[in-house]
């Protein structure tokens, strides 16, 4: 197996959101709504599990996957009522089957898939913005970079390979997940994919070989 595609990811700069027009709360509205962000310096380790779909070569593959990532708050902005967060340490692993019926291309027990945060830190970051104060709401997108391992792709990936060598994937661009919380850390809640995330081999960086197509994570609370 050749080493995984580009390092381990991570993630960096921030996105731009457009906040509440500062002639709609004073100074201390402000103040007050971003004392209820999480303070610089928290860190949590939170459990994930979810369900996607992705498309391998054509083909449309369904997995199950579960695993914890890191997060850390490392900057505030009171006046935009926003927190900078890193995720670290993302590792998720399950299992994934390709096809369906008499078409099934995996295992019937399924294949292995392991997803690995790269350790990029040109990526941005992730931001969780106070959207209301009270009762307090959020919105938070992860944003995040990853390498994919399926253990054994088979005929799924178009192209011959020696038994059960695991394909190794990256995305192309980072993922982004946005969340609608009541609180920080998330408790269970539900992130979805912004966009859909296409993955590539670095040895053939110009093809796409697979795209996730949609990845709904709860996050915390599990």
């Amino acid at each position: 197996m050749r080493a995984a595609a580009g390092g381990a990811l991570g993630i960096a700069g921030l996105l731009a959101f457009t906040t509440t027009p500062a002639h709609a709360a004073g100074p201390a509205q402000r103040a007050a709504a971003a004392s209820e962000l999480p303070p610089v310096g928290e860190k949590d380790t939170e459990p994930l599990s979810g369900d996607f779909t992705f498309t391998l070569n054509g083909e449309k593959c369904h997995a199950h996957v579960a695993g914890s990532v890191n997060e850390y708050v490392i900057a505030q902005d009171a006046a935009a009522d926003a927190d900078t967060v890193v995720e670290g340490g993302l590792h998720l692993h399950g299992t994934d089957a390709c096809g369906s019926g008499s078409r099934q291309t995996r295992a019937a027990s399924g294949g292995s898939i392991t997803i690995e945060q790269n350790d990029v830190d040109v990526d941005p970051k992730s931001l969780l913005r106070l959207t209301q104060s009270f009762p307090p709401k959020f919105e938070q997108i992860m944003v995040l970079s990853f390498t994919m391992v399926i253990d054994d792709p088979q005929a799924s990936n178009g192209r011959a390979r020696a038994a059960y060598e695991p394909l190794i994937l990256t995305t192309k661009d980072p993922a982004k997940l946005v969340g609608q919380l009541t609180q920080f850390p998330p408790r269970g809640d539900l992130y979805q994919l912004q966009n859909p995330v296409d993955l590539i081999d670095l040895e053939n960086p110009d093809v796409t070989i697979a795209t996730i197509e949609k990845f709904p994570v709860k996050v915390g609370g599990l």
